[in-house]
């Protein structure tokens, strides 16, 4: 099919030359053939198979495999898992094991339901999803990398690949074959609360930093034993809702821009936020999952034009679509209504937490009434079995219990180590005008200020442990306290106050400032603005009249005010995960700083949105793709 990206290139160029052209649908370049990007078989190649196994199956049988149920959600018995044929189960954010959250309890809650799934009459296994978007982050210690916001700054595909294959290790480790991720969203306003979850602001960068996920977590073989499957989301346009749009709360003030509208024309939501998803589908994803955003005023979840026409059509998706948690609420009118609008236009598995008895029961009643046509319950079917024979899941010789040898390798020392390296990667020194990095080796005493410093929780963010993530000590990890006293030269003495107090007399104080955890909804904010206990830290700091640097943990660029210009040196580190060594290993010149912002740094927020492409783009107060090094 026609390169739609230089279509749109040549249009650009007709209008910057003055030539008045109709805007046009542009079509989407095809993805397929898979294997002729991966080496991985294209998926409809299973089709004979499973041809032969969907033409035993009952309705019932067929309807299960379109559920996915919250597995906190099941009866205690788990007997549901097998009594509706589920093809799916999940853990949400907040939803851990029993008793505890270790490795072995997420493996054994694993295998009970992996051998319920098998009592079925065609013995089909179940697939089992968790978001682990940044290392198998509702583990307690497992390996938390740096989020997407973080690896975007690194600009290292390679480094972006191999993060996912560790994290596919370590998930694989419990048992669990299937993430919610990538997430190849393009934001482009940092004040929505999922910003942190995309790469960039930048499609191109997006789509190079996205494939190299699914590289890492699929390989090159979805029936690879050590790679898990792929999903990437949000089909369509989630990082590009209008600001005011977003999701109303019944108890508080509307969201300003999650779960919001994107207005803008196919051409531009193609080349915009469809970018991350052709370079997907060239690498073989599996999955990919819809949200609560709409387009032009329908859910993404309802339109028929996304997840058939433009997805399935014109860019040649051979796997399935999975719809977000609730998602199908979100559609105007009743459950059955949602239920019949979603799927016929083209959702083909339901993530229903709780209501997956009564979504069971009324899918089935739509498909016996006509309303929801054989064909389509049977192509969505078809596709969910693709993924599963692709996987070896149906591979009788195969054993779908967890492989507990792999335990050992969830937060070890080899991937902690990769870990610290995308920190020291991520890492974008903004300013050093006096030369105050990297820490001078004949500094006698670093005060260390700021509750981020010394706080597992804070450094990890949102999507860490729990949903929205919290404050403390929530998980294994070096704080970046614990990484500076590690690296600083002996003879070197570290004090630390969280409030700032105690700095009179140091050499050099490092004050970390910036946001408290959080996740989607929670996380849209109208100021950008530095938490307020960390201002104040900085504030005893700057009166002692020590000279300061400035870290930054945040899930996005944050307004720095008066900061830019008084503090000596400025540091964004985003959110970097469980390994604050790798902080320490750029403050002290271990390794000199190479990271570069993929998004542009404003200077307030009367600026946003702003992005490269913003005609105010020259007035940020560092540019996309700005850093320097010593």
């Amino acid at each position: 099919m026609k390169n739609w990206f230089a279509a749109v290139l040549a249009l650009v160029s007709l209008v910057v030359a003055g030539t008045v052209v109709l805007r046009q649908q542009v079509p989407v370049e095809a993805a397929a053939p898979q294997a002729a990007k991966t080496g991985q078989a294209a998926l409809t190649a299973f089709d004979p198979q499973v041809d032969k196994l969907l033409a035993q199956m009952t309705l019932d049988e067929k309807v299960g495999q379109m559920t996915q149920a919250e597995q906190g959600e099941l009866p205690k018995d788990l007997s549901d898992v097998d009594g509706l044929f589920l093809g799916s189960v999940f853990s949400g954010g907040n939803s851990d094991p029993s008793p505890a959250n270790t490795v072995q309890d997420w493996t054994e809650m694993y295998d009970r339901l992996m051998a319920r799934s098998l009592k079925t009459r065609l013995k089909i296994p179940i697939l089992f999803g968790i978001d682990a978007v940044h290392g198998h982050s509702n583990v307690v210690g497992a390996t938390i990398f740096p989020h997407n916001v973080a690896l975007g700054a690194t600009r290292n595909a390679k480094l972006v690949e191999e993060v996912h294959r560790l994290t596919a290790l370590e998930v694989r480790a419990t048992g669990i074959q299937w993430t919610f991720a990538p997430c190849v969203t393009v934001p482009q306003d940092i004040r929505w609360g999922r910003a942190y979850e995309g790469f960039s602001e930048d499609p191109a960068l997006v789509a190079e930093l996205g494939a190299a996920a699914v590289r890492g977590l699929q390989g090159t073989n979805l029936a690879d034993p050590l790679r898990i499957l792929a999903c990437a989301k949000h089909f369509a346009g989630d990082g590009g809702t209008v600001w005011g749009t977003g999701r109303p709360e019944a108890n508080g003030p509307r969201r300003p821009l999650d779960q919001g509208d994107v207005t803008l024309d196919e051409p531009d939501i193609k080349r915009i936020h469809m970018q991350g998803y052709i370079s997907a589908l060239k690498q073989g994803v599996g999955t990919i999952m819809p949200s609560y955003n709409s387009w032009k005023g329908v859910k993404a979840s309802a339109s028929e034009r996304l997840l058939t026409g433009i997805l399935k059509k014109e860019m040649g998706f051979e796997g399935f679509v999975i719809s977000d948690y609730n998602a199908l609420d979100d559609i105007p009118g009743d459950f059955r209504s949602d239920i019949k609008t979603s799927i016929n236009a083209g959702m083909d598995m339901v993530m229903v937490p709780s209501k997956y008895k009564e979504f069971y029961r009324l899918l089935k009643s739509l498909a016996e009434s006509g309303e929801v046509p054989m064909a389509r319950i049977d192509d969505a079917v078809r596709r969910i079995l693709r993924v599963k024979f692709a996987m070896g899941l149906m591979d009788p010789k195969r054993n779908q219990l967890a492989d507990r040898k792999l335990q050992a390798s969830v937060g070890s020392a080899e991937h902690r180590a990769v870990a610290r390296q995308a920190v020291r990667e991520s890492l974008v020194l903004l300013k050093n005008d006096k030369k105050l990095l990297p820490i001078a080796a004949t500094a006698k005493r670093i005060h260390v200020a700021g509750v981020g410093a010394n706080d597992i929780g804070i450094q990890a963010g949102g999507w860490t442990i729990t949903w929205q993530g919290q404050a403390g000590p929530v998980t294994k990890g070096t704080t970046i306290l614990d990484g500076l006293k590690a690296a600083v030269k002996s003879g070197t003495n570290v004090t630390y106050a969280a409030d700032g107090s105690g700095a009179a007399g140091a050499d050099l104080a490092v004050v970390v400032v910036g946001e408290r955890p959080y996740a989607e909804m929670f996380g849209d904010t109208t100021d950008l603005a530095i938490n307020k206990d960390d201002l104040a830290a900085l504030a005893a700091v700057k009166a002692s009249g020590v000279p300061y640097v400035v870290v930054v943990l945040s899930g996005r660029p944050v307004i720095l005010g008066d900061i830019a210009t008084s503090a000596g040196a400025i540091v964004a580190a985003w959110w970097p995960g469980t390994e604050g060594q790798g902080v320490a290993d750029v403050l002290t010149g271990t390794y000199k700083p190479t990271g570069k912002l993929a998004f542009t740094w404003p200077k307030s927020v009367a600026q946003l949105p702003l992005n490269k492409q913003s005609k105010n783009a020259a007035e940020a107060l560092y540019p996309f793709g700005f850093g320097l090094s010593y």
